[in-house]
């Protein structure tokens, strides 16, 4: 079978493996779609594991099911997650799954930019859910990422009516977007620097979008009664965006911080000033299995509109094309690896 082989952000190369052998307990799947996340491209996080097969925003066909496997079947629609939780240690049961140490060990074989991939029998008890008819294989890859951000709202606190701010509208901007207007949000305010990006949050939802170099605190009180926001929501790993979320947060407020930095990357507070302002901090890692199956049913409710938020199809030959488009400043969205198209 044909395999993305990850090397660096400007070397992946197409190369032939051996198609998986499963297991008793485990399943093979046809992928018919994978995603391509931003966290594909951090190479500090992906040299020191290189080389290797990415993607894990994977949904495909099941074609092969070892004897001891119940729930699926073959032919099957399924989408599948990389990482999984044990469901017993002390994390998994006090609601804290994200940081079970189990779940960052979990995975399946090889990655999902490839034409076939094995799932481990763990990952099918707790991490393979079958789609919808309704819901395509393309919508599916969204299931991950907007479990994820399931996950970081209940983290951080939800009230009907709050208003947010958003830093950062890419693909997760715009997801976290369309979920807290789902949950009933008051104004909500997309706040980047491409225009691009502020232009699609406006079009997924928001109800001002507002350039990251301008005086955004002021346009924020201008258009929310004079207060600043309720929660703020930071999508961007960048010191310039996650200092700013301490400027739009209302005192007694939220800062939910959904992004990773680059490890070097250090902040500088006042902590007496953090101290009186009552402001909670947060932030989210992952998705436990229930964020991912409350994300699925908000897919296929139609209540997140995923499918217009893809803005390529490409096929496993174009991959590194793929990785151009999302860590350029090309005006792309999703972009959809298709390995059997």
């Amino acid at each position: 079978m044909r395999v993305a082989v990850y090397y660096n952000n400007n070397d992946i190369r197409i190369e032939e493996a051996s198609k998986p052998e499963i297991g008793e307990a485990e399943v093979l799947i046809k992928v018919e779609a994978s995603g391509i996340c931003g966290s594909d491209l951090m190479e500090w996080y992906r040299l020191p594991k290189a080389p290797l097969v990415l993607g894990h925003e994977v949904t495909g066909e099941v074609v092969e099911a070892g004897k001891n496997v119940k729930d699926f079947n073959i032919g099957n629609r399924v989408v599948v997650t990389h990482h999984v939780p044990c469901n017993t240690c002390h994390y998994c049961l006090t609601d804290r799954h994200t940081i079970c140490p189990m779940i960052k060990s979990t995975s399946f074989d090889p990655g999902g930019f490839a034409e076939y991939l094995r799932i481990p029998e763990v990952n099918v008890d707790r991490g393979m859910f079958k789609l919808p008819d309704n819901v395509s294989y393309e919508e599916g890859t969204f299931v991950e990422p907007l479990g994820c951000v399931v996950r970081g709202v209940r983290n951080i606190g939800f009230n009907p009516g709050d208003s947010v701010a958003i830093i950062g509208s890419g693909i997760t901007g715009l997801l976290n977007l369309q979920y807290v207007r789902s949950l009933g949000a008051g104004r909500v305010f997309a706040v980047d620097i491409d225009e691009y990006k502020l232009q699609n949050a406006i079009d997924f939802g928001a109800s001002y979008a507002v350039n990251a170099k301008d005086d955004v605190a002021s346009k924020i009180k201008e258009n929310n009664e004079e207060k600043l926001c309720d929660l703020v929501i930071v999508c961007i790993g960048v010191k310039s965006a996650l200092e700013q979320a301490f400027e739009l947060v209302d005192s007694g407020g939220r800062i939910l911080f959904f992004a990773p930095s680059s490890p070097e990357l250090e902040l500088n507070l006042n902590f007496n000033k953090l101290w009186w302002s009552g402001v909670k901090l947060a932030s989210s890692y992952a998705a436990a299995p229930k964020d991912l199956e409350l994300a699925l049913n908000l897919i296929a409710e139609e209540r997140v509109d995923v499918e217009k938020m893809i803005t390529h199809r490409l096929h496993l030959s174009e991959i590194k094309r793929g990785f151009d488009l999302v860590g350029g400043n090309s005006q792309s969205l999703k972009v959809i690896i298709k390995p059997n198209s």
